[in-house]
């Protein structure tokens, strides 16, 4: 599906993962391609990680949840949205795979569990993922986007699902969820006086409250390892589609080039590349008298405090400034290559309704005509 244009990338493509470093707009741009999938008449939802409430008001809501909500709207089709809650997600799966409502109950309120359900390193990245299997598996939507969480390397979320089937499988967890079985005994007998140690550091509660929980996942292990291997196939299906977010800073150029080279190495590409907050290159046209000669410098008159030399090194400032950018992004326009990149230049206002989501879907989808000011193509 390489070599569309975005709008084909939208129109075929069931999932959508909008990832990046953080900053650069993701969430907003990842709104926006739920947007325009309503527009097109298309069933869409976007899950987001930002619980900034300026998103929410932008989307015409008091606030996001981890339930979705519809979000009002005059289009052919429909747009829902909702916010990720990590710890809910994980409370969901060990409902689902717990052999019974006891096991459940004694994982749900173990201290040690409550303490890393919601912040354990990793667990956002694999609970965004497992949300997007939910939705996209077990809904009914045509097209499911996903703000990714807003962590450097964002590739921990594509491997999330694989790093835990490796820690599911791995001995140090089998020792701890089977303490007396067999050769596992010694092993256990051997690292007492370690677990020991360990104890008068972090307590002795912690201690024990993780051995508990451990042991009460055990037998659950094949559910959580078999979702996670459907997970990770999901992320990998034809029409499962990555979009690149960045700006047009050095840095964050460096880093989306970086992801995009890490994702080449998987075998996934890029199906789009979306830069926000460009610098337009701003001109006189000498094709339009109304901006030449005494009529420019009778506009210019008009600036307080700025004469007709002060109006032009601006415009000198700015061109400059755009020529940068763009020679910035274009190495990492090569590497994605044949997909679309889109250039959304600098807005003059905050996204904070509607409206404002609808204006940048004109210019990231060229819906604004030639002059909309964004444009799709390849570079």
């Amino acid at each position: 599906m390489t070599g569309d244009d975005l709008t084909d990338v939208i129109d075929r493509s069931h999932v959508v993962v909008c990832c990046g470093s953080g900053g650069v707009g993701k969430t907003t741009t990842a709104a926006v391609v739920a947007l325009e999938a309503a527009r097109r008449g298309r069933r869409s939802v976007v899950v987001t990680i930002d619980p900034a409430r300026r998103l929410a008001n932008a989307l015409g809501l008091e606030g996001l949840s981890d339930t979705a909500s519809t979000i009002p709207g005059d289009w052919a089709g429909e747009m829902q949205a909702l916010m990720l809650d990590t710890k809910s997600t994980f409370d969901g799966l060990v409902r689902r795979y717990a052999a019974d409502d006891d096991q459940a109950r004694a994982i749900l309120t173990n201290t040690f569990y409550e303490n890393i359900s919601g912040s354990l390193s990793g667990t956002q990245e694999y609970m965004a993922s497992e949300k997007l299997y939910e939705l996209a598996v077990e809904s009914d939507y045509d097209l499911v986007v996903v703000d990714t969480p807003p962590t450097r390397n964002a590739l921990d979320f594509i491997d999330a699902p694989q790093r835990l089937a490796r820690f599911l499988d791995h001995r140090i967890y089998k020792i701890l969820v089977s303490p007396s079985r067999g050769p596992i005994r010694a092993v256990n007998l051997a690292a007492a006086a370690v677990t020991r140690s360990l104890a008068k550091v972090v307590g002795a509660d912690v201690i024990s409250d993780a051995i508990a929980f451990f042991q009460a996942f055990e037998g659950m292990e094949e559910g959580f390892a078999r979702r996670a291997e459907r997970v990770d196939h999901l992320l990998r299906e034809p029409t499962t589609a990555f979009l690149l977010v960045a700006s047009p800073k050095a840095d964050t150029v460096a880093e989306a080039g970086y992801f995009a080279d890490r994702l080449s190495d998987l075998g996934i590409d890029v199906r789009g590349l979306i830069v926000n907050r460009m610098q337009p290159a701003f001109e006189f046209r000498t094709d339009r008298p109304e901006l030449t000669g005494t009529a420019v410098r009778a506009r210019a008159s008009t600036l307080t405090g700025t004469d007709l030399g002060d109006l032009y090194a601006c415009l000198a400032d700015a061109r400059q400034l755009a020529a940068a950018e763009d020679q910035h992004l274009r190495g990492l326009a090569e590497r994605v290559a044949p997909a679309p990149v889109v250039r959304v230049p600098i807005q003059p206002v905050e996204v904070t309704d509607l409206g404002a989501l609808h204006g940048l879907a004109d210019l990231m989808f060229a819906n604004g005509g030639p002059d909309g000011g964004g444009r799709t193509g390849r570079s």
